[in-house]
C-alpha cells in the first residue's frame, strides 16, 4: 500500500477543511505542541492514565511507526504546520484487528475533526485488510463513545476492567461512509 496516497485534505460535515498525512520522523515538535493544547481529561482518556504532559519517550513511540501494522496520522490546520489532531492505528500481528486512538486540540473540537479522522483511519484499516476496528475508552469519555456509536460501533464492558469500555465495529464501512 502506498502510504503517501493516504495524505490529503478532508472536509468535515461542518465544512471545516484540514490536511491529514501519515506521521513523519521529524514531527515530534508538532506532536509535542499538539498535546499542550489537549485538555487534562482528554489526555487521561487518550492514554488511560493520569498524565499531565507527554514526554519524549511517549512522543517517540507515537512517531515510530512501520506504516503497515502501526500508523499514526497527523491532522494539520489550514496553515499546514499547526497539528490539530492525531489518530493512531495499531494492528495485531495477523492484521485482523486494529485499535484506534484519537487526540484533538481543545480549540478544534466541535468541528467534526474526530469523526472525519476516525473515518479516515477506518478506510485505511480496511484497505490494509483489517476486519475489526476497536477503541478502548474510559466509561467517562461519553463524547468519544457517542461518536463511535454514531459511526456504527458497538460498546461492551472491557474484560477485566470495569472502568473501561471496548467499542468495536466490523469492516468494511458502508459505501456512503
Amino acid at each position: 500500500m502506498n502510504i503517501q496516497s493516504w495524505s490529503g485534505d478532508l472536509t468535515t460535515r461542518t465544512g471545516f477543511t484540514f490536511h491529514v498525512r501519515p506521521i513523519r520522523s521529524n514531527d515530534e515538535p508538532a506532536l509535542a505542541e499538539l498535546f499542550t493544547h489537549v485538555t487534562p481529561d482528554d489526555l487521561r482518556f487518550r492514554f488511560l492514565s493520569g498524565l499531565n504532559s507527554i514526554g519524549h519517550n511517549r512522543l517517540a513511540a507515537l512517531i515510530d511507526v512501520d506504516h503497515r501494522q502501526k500508523e499514526n496520522f497527523l491532522a494539520l490546520a489550514e496553515d499546514g504546520t499547526t497539528a490539530i489532531a492525531t489518530a493512531m492505528l495499531a494492528c495485531d500481528d495477523a492484521m485482523e484487528t486494529g485499535e484506534v486512538a484519537i487526540s484533538i486540540r481543545s480549540d478544534y473540537k466541535g468541528r467534526g475533526v474526530s469523526w472525519k479522522l476516525l473515518e479516515h483511519v477506518a478506510h485505511f484499516a480496511e484497505a490494509a485488510g483489517v476486519k475489526t476496528l476497536q477503541s478502548i475508552e474510559s466509561y467517562a469519555n461519553h463524547a468519544a463513545i457517542e461518536l463511535e456509536r454514531d459511526m456504527g460501533f458497538t460498546a461492551r464492558p472491557y474484560p477485566g476492567d470495569a472502568t473501561l469500555v471496548l467499542v468495536e465495529r466490523k469492516l468494511p464501512l458502508p459505501v456512503d461512509a
